[in-house]
């Protein structure tokens, strides 16, 4: 089994900042892609960001620029450097991750438990 834990969301003023922050515990051998995606209420949930094991980045253009994803592959952590930000960023932020639990897996999905963001105008 493996268990994403979520930490940083948060009350911030427009123009702000934030920075989330997700561990992943279990069984683990590799993950591959590791991103954060939002659901905001009475919408569908949505991509943020994600990265490769390798590094590449992908953001969602409402994003782009004010957003930063990282991670550490050796403490199986992924972050997101959340700054300028909007109301519209409100949101329920959920971890999410590729895991490779055995040398012979591809990789299954799994999500934390969510972290609220909330951006005040």
């Amino acid at each position: 089994q493996v268990q994403l834990v979520e930490s940083g969301g948060g009350l911030v003023q427009a123009g702000g900042s934030l920075r989330l922050a997700c561990v992943a515990s279990g069984s683990i051998v590799a993950i591959n892609t590791m991103a954060w995606y939002r659901q905001a209420p009475g919408k569908q949930r949505e991509l943020v960001a994600s990265i490769t094991n390798g590094g590449s980045r992908n953001y969602a253009d409402a994003v782009k620029g004010r957003f930063t994803i990282s991670r550490d592959n050796a403490r199986n952590t992924v972050t997101l450097q959340m700054n300028s930000l909007k109301p519209e960023d409100t949101a329920v932020y959920y971890c999410n991750a590729d895991v490779r639990e055995t040398i012979f897996s591809l990789g299954y999905p799994y999500w934390g438990q969510g972290t609220q963001v909330t951006v005040s105008s």
